[in-house]
């Protein structure tokens, strides 16, 4: 498939649900280990490693995943899930489990998805990649606030509101988010710690 195609036919990649079950189905005493690399700037990192039996000392493939954190719906509500899941994905299509006659796994077309469509919104509202990257950062600092205000008691379908406004940071104004910022941080300096 070119990677210019906009009709993404997700149904013809396996997940990495089917791909577990492939591996389990052929190795019962396999295990597969999953490391948390880093949780920083946003960013979500794991290594998975896949060994065939409890003999193994050394993994039989290893897998690596990155996710950006409110990068897309499911990465706001489980980007570190996600990663981990992506991450058993990768091992596992390197020890051989596709699941189907693509390499990537479901999830990963998704994230590419993702991504190929946040392009698109930049290009169409005649954004340059560094202004959308600045975008990006500014949307996920404040995402980041609207957590904090969230435990510290603004309710939830304020904070929801908040987070569909940010969810379409390639088309908000950086000095809009600029704004939100600075209104939840003066509503997080009112409320007690």
């Amino acid at each position: 498939m070119p990677k210019s195609d906009a009709s993404l036919d997700l149904s013809s990649y396996a997940t990495v649900a089917n791909r577990i079950t492939l591996f389990y189905d052929r190795y019962p005493g396999g295990r597969i280990n999953t490391d948390l690399v880093s949780r920083a700037d946003g960013e979500v990192v794991f290594r998975a490693s896949v060994y065939r039996d409890d003999q193994e000392s050394q993994p039989a493939a290893t897998g690596w995943a990155s996710e950006r954190i409110g990068d897309g719906e499911i990465n706001r509500v489980a980007c570190l899930e996600n990663t981990e899941t992506s991450a058993v994905g990768r091992a596992l299509a390197n020890l051989g489990f596709t699941a189907s006659s693509r390499r990537p796994c479901r999830e990963e077309m998704e994230k590419a998805d993702r991504i190929r469509h946040r392009l698109t919104v930049a290009r169409r509202a005649g954004l340059t990649s560094a202004e959308l990257h600045d975008r990006a950062n500014a949307a996920h600092d404040l995402l980041g606030l609207i957590g904090l205000a969230q435990e510290r008691g603004m309710s939830t379908a304020r904070t929801d509101i908040m987070r569909t406004r940010v969810a379409t940071a390639p088309g908000l104004p950086l000095p809009r988010v600029r704004r939100l910022e600075l209104r939840l941080r003066g509503w997080l300096r009112l409320q007690p710690l």
